[in-house]
């Protein structure tokens, strides 16, 4: 094909595309001037002062629209405050759940340093003195054996077995006539919480070096004696921090008592969660109470081991 054939192929199609455009157009009537040749009024060059007008209003609208949303939203955080904790007084449920639950759980480590401390004296006796035992044997050699014995029972169950299990089993089975809740969750949680203690004073027992059994023994000590005067005194000293520990581990376990009736700190936030149908408040609070207590513990754990160490040196 040649050019000149390209060339009006080209055109062609121009014409085409362009004949629509003026297909619908009315004609000019004679002696009427078109749009070409009318003279361009002001109102051409001068901006369209509605259209403005109309986008002031819509963006002062919006505004006024976010400053009522972050108002509303203040309002209804507000109002779910007063709904949640002031009418009813129901903050003094949280008061009061978490007065049961520091009840609980400074009771239940006293039973768990008294249980564990008799628990790791009899196991670091027993792994320290069988040969002797052994060699000696008799009444109370068997007598040790049985002990020991019980003991790893007693570990193996309460630190196999989930803590909600053991206080459903107290409070239903072993104590199943006594009303009280919390007298039965001390104990639940006493036990529980005197298996992982006697791990700890039996490492700390058995971290003691052996020159300080022979030293209670050259003053004239029994091996009781020796314990009790010698080798617990600075068992303590080393498991402190580790018992604090237990402690924070303790007082977030106690957050189950409530499967019993009791109203801790966690059945308080769910109680109100009840009342009023509203969860994010009261578990919230819940979950603060809980982090404000741990974080307070955990600094003054940190604190004391630092102290230790310096009276070290």
């Amino acid at each position: 094909m040649t050019c000149k054939r390209w060339i009006a192929l080209l055109f062609a199609v121009l014409a085409i595309a362009i004949a629509p455009l003026g297909a619908y157009a009315d004609p000019p009537e004679s002696g009427a001037a078109t749009e070409t040749d009318a003279a361009p009024s002001m109102e051409t060059f001068l901006p369209d002062t509605r259209q403005t007008e109309d986008t002031d209003a819509a963006v002062t609208e919006k505004t006024d629209e976010t400053a009522e949303g972050g108002i509303g939203w203040w309002n209804d955080l507000k109002a779910a405050f007063k709904l949640n904790f002031i009418d009813g007084e129901r903050w003094r449920w949280l008061v009061e759940g978490l007065a049961a639950t520091l009840e609980i759980t400074a009771a239940a480590l006293v039973i768990g340093i008294a249980i564990g401390v008799v628990i790791a004296a009899v196991r670091s006796s027993f792994d320290k003195n069988k040969a002797v035992l052994r060699a000696r044997g008799g009444v109370g050699y068997a007598l040790f054996c049985c002990a020991d014995a019980l003991c790893r029972l007693y570990l193996t169950v309460i630190r196999g077995t989930p803590v909600v299990v053991q206080l459903l089993i107290c409070y239903f089975v072993i104590f199943a006539n006594i009303s009280e809740g919390i007298p039965i969750a001390i104990i639940a949680f006493g036990m529980n919480s005197g298996a992982y203690v006697a791990e700890i004073f039996r490492g700390g027992i058995m971290s003691i070096d052996e020159g300080q059994f022979e030293a209670g023994r050259s003053l004239g000590f029994n091996y009781v004696q020796t314990m009790r005067y010698i080798v617990l005194p600075q068992v303590f000293k080393v498991v402190l921090p580790t018992l604090c520990n237990e402690f924070i581990v303790l007082l977030k376990e106690t957050s189950v008592a409530g499967y019993v009736g009791i109203m801790d700190l966690t059945k308080a936030g769910d109680l109100i969660r009840g009342r009023t149908f509203s969860a994010f408040l009261p578990l919230l609070a819940v979950a603060g109470i809980y982090l404000l207590f741990v974080v307070l513990l955990t600094y003054l754990v940190g604190k004391l081991e630092r102290r230790l160490r310096s009276n070290e040196r």
